[in-house]
């Protein structure tokens, strides 16, 4: 309750940052003046912070209930122990802790960490080839008539539809085999690599989502710090858009590679 009473400024905090920065785009496609864009700037500075701040409220809100689920399925499987144990079965005790020292249980809690990592770097390998789709569209929009960057409309849905990955099968699941009939008699308790692969995946996800939380809205900012002309060298002088660092000499100069689905400019032959 005390989570949903902040509700509303949660939800003005997240909205303030995608304003601001659809009004630094709308600013800069307009001409406006250099001063409303360096405004609109440090607003979106401002609104990056606050969307971070909101997302935590976020990953707060989504642990509590992941830790809720796995309380209720805990009592789920004592109910179910409970009414072997009133019908007399021996050997049956309720589940009070989950034991990682069982090479099933470790297995299966190294397995959901890993899901984690791995569910993360397909999400953001999908947005990679998105990114990499549009750019590839607009550069030949811009070649078949120069000074326009259009892209077609629908090209960035159908993209963003085919790239996220698709569900993995249900085999990696610590459950019946497929074939089989599932016993639904049969206590979850039976299957301990369930219990470790639900704690511990969902404690490595509010771990790499808080990581992933601050660390983007980090490098956000220091996109805007270097955009606004802060970063200076040694003389005190601001680098310019593909000026070399100090530290490249002429000898190792890497090539710009060219644009996927485009030939690479040739060099002039003339002496």
């Amino acid at each position: 309750m005390g989570m949903l009473m902040t509700t509303a400024y949660i939800l003005a905090m997240d909205t303030f940052g995608p304003i601001t920065d659809n009004a630094g785009g709308i600013a800069e496609f307009s001409r406006a003046e250099a001063s409303a864009r360096e405004i609109t700037d440090r607003l979106d500075a401002v609104g990056n912070t606050t969307k971070a701040l909101t997302k935590g409220y976020a990953i707060a809100s989504a642990s509590l209930a992941a830790f809720l689920l796995f309380s209720a399925y805990i009592d789920k499987v004592n109910l179910i122990l409970g009414n072997q144990i009133a019908a007399g079965k021996q050997g049956v005790v309720l589940l009070t802790s989950v034991n990682l020292a069982d090479v099933s249980v470790f297995v299966a809690a190294l397995m959901g960490a890993m899901l984690v990592y791995f569910f993360s770097s397909l999400a953001i390998r999908a947005v990679g080839k998105t990114a990499q789709a549009i750019i590839v569209e607009v550069a030949a929009s811009s070649a078949r008539s120069p000074g326009s960057w259009t892209t077609p409309a629908g090209r960035t849905t159908r993209a963003s539809w085919t790239s996220p990955p698709l569900p993995p099968s249900a085999r990696w699941w610590p459950g019946p085999r497929r074939g089989r009939r599932a016993d639904h008699r049969r206590p979850p308790a039976r299957l301990p690599g369930r219990r470790g692969m639900l704690m511990v995946g969902t404690i490595a996800g509010v771990l790499l989502a808080t990581v992933l939380n601050n660390g983007g809205g980090a490098w956000d900012n220091a996109k805007k710090y270097i955009e606004s002309g802060h970063l200076k060298d040694d003389q005190g002088k601001r680098p310019r858009q593909g000026q070399r660092g100090p530290r490249c000499s002429r000898r190792r100069r890497h090539r710009r590679r060219p644009v996927q689905g485009h030939p690479p400019a040739r060099r002039s032959t003339s002496s």
